[in-house]
Formats: C-alpha cells, sequence, structure tokens
C-alpha cells in the first residue's frame, strides 16, 4: 500500500484508523513525491521538530518509491488519459498514482480523484 500526504500526515499525528489499515498491509510505501510534500508541510509548522523527529524514527518501516524512467513513461501516458477525460488530477497525485500502478499497490488516500485513474484501488480510513 502506498501512502498519499493526507495519509502520512494523519499517521504522523496518530490517526488511529491509518494505523489499523497499515496494520493488516505486507507492505507500506512512501513516494519520494510524498516526502517532498510532507517535509515542505512540516517546515512550516510550530511542530516541525517533533514531525522531523517522528518521520527519523518511522521511515525505515516503509520502502521508499523512487521515479524511474518507467514511472515517467507511466505518469505522461497517465496525465494524457485524464486529461482527455476530462478528469485530470493534481500532477504531484498523478507522479504517486503513476507510481501506484508501476508497483501495482493501492493507494491509501480520502482524495476522491484517485478513483479517475483506472485500474488504481484506493483505500481509505
Amino acid at each position: 500500500m502506498i501512502l498519499d500526504t493526507n495519509a502520512l500526515s494523519a499517521f504522523a499525528d496518530g490517526a488511529a484508523g491509518v494505523g489499523e489499515v497499515l496494520r493488516r498491509q505486507a507492505r507500506a510505501a512512501v513516494p519520494v513525491i510524498v516526502l517532498g510534500e510532507f517535509r515542505y508541510g512540516f517546515a512550516q509548522s510550530r511542530h516541525r521538530a517533533d514531525y522531523e523527529e517522528w518521520l527519523e524514527a518511522q521511515l525505515s518501516e516503509f520502502d521508499i518509491l523512487t521515479v524511474t524512467e518507467q514511472t515517467a513513461v507511466t505518469y505522461a501516458a497517465l496525465r494524457v488519459s485524464l486529461k482527455r477525460s476530462g478528469r485530470p488530477i493534481p500532477a504531484n497525485d498523478a507522479w504517486i498514482a503513476a507510481l501506484a500502478l508501476q508497483h501495482r499497490l493501492p493507494i491509501l488516500s480520502r482524495a476522491a480523484h484517485f478513483d479517475a485513474v483506472p485500474g488504481l484501488e484506493r483505500k481509505s480510513w
């Protein structure tokens, strides 16, 4: 399972539902794009040190998914398909979706726009 930024933030904030979903998964992954968004968000927080400490302690529990040439091909095809269907999604979420498709993993997210991505399974908490 891949976490989007909101799922990772909710997990960091102690949302029981996210932890419950993750405990049932054989594999949990965080795209490097999500790490960038998460770090950007907490860099502006008054709780920055707490989030940095949490991330340092928890990061080893996740697979970190990086962007490859294959990801770029999937991303481009996905963006074109969604644009043509009239259902585009934010660029960073398209990268996250491309990684989920590439690794054949569902995504943990409350963002319904991921439902527009053919072949992508979205789970919520």
